[in-house]
């Protein structure tokens, strides 16, 4: 019976749970959409190299494309991120399959907004497929680069890898158990505490 219940547990995590592909599917699409969205509106009012300000000199607009990676970084490599793109995104939604964590759907699905985001832009935009400059447009005093809502999403995504994997999360959304060692060690220094405590007293 308890191998039955083992089984029955494996083949259920196997199974994608519903609410964090939702989640993933909702964070993705929100994305993808507020940076293409933004980008669009950028392309069609602000000039190419002007800057806009926004709160004075500290954040402001300048439209610039990037045929680099996020925060204008490699310039010369366009089609590599490209490729790169691609295949970050396959992972992603093969790896989705495994999340019951709605944590881990978050990181997820901003990371993949975030490629796709800038992947729409290497596709269609000039010069030609694969190639195509990112639209950049966010600009922060003493930053040195402009950058864009898919750039923010894939930042956000790894500061919320990070904290998940210091914090032990699994993609299933369970946590390492406490090994046995680690049990007696508590319970030792526990023990050794109260002895501690009843000498004080008898003094």
């Amino acid at each position: 019976m308890p191998a039955a219940d083992g089984d029955s547990a494996l083949e259920a995590s196997r199974r994608p749970s519903p609410r964090s592909l939702g989640l993933l599917v909702v964070v993705a699409i929100a994305a993808l959409g507020l940076d293409q969205l933004t980008k669009a509106i950028v392309v069609d009012r602000l000039p190419p190299g002007e800057f806009v300000p926004v709160v004075g000199d500290l954040l402001g607009f300048r439209f610039v494309e990037n045929p680099g990676a996020a925060f204008s970084l490699g310039s010369g490599a366009t089609w590599l991120f490209a490729v790169i793109a691609i295949v970050v995104a396959v992972v992603i939604v093969v790896f989705a399959r495994r999340i019951h964590s709605l944590a881990w759907a978050t990181v997820l699905g901003l990371l993949l907004g975030g490629t796709l985001g800038n992947l729409v832009d290497r596709l269609v935009r000039a010069p030609g497929v694969g190639q195509g400059h990112v639209v950049d447009f966010i600009q922060i005093e003493g930053f040195p680069a402009v950058f864009n809502v898919a750039d923010i999403a894939i930042v956000s995504s790894m500061v919320l890898f990070v904290l998940l994997t210091l914090r032990g999360v699994r993609l299933d959304g369970t946590r390492p158990a406490r090994s046995v060692a680690d049990t007696d060690t508590d319970t030792d220094v526990d023990a050794g505490a109260d002895v501690g405590t009843d000498v004080e007293g008898g003094r």
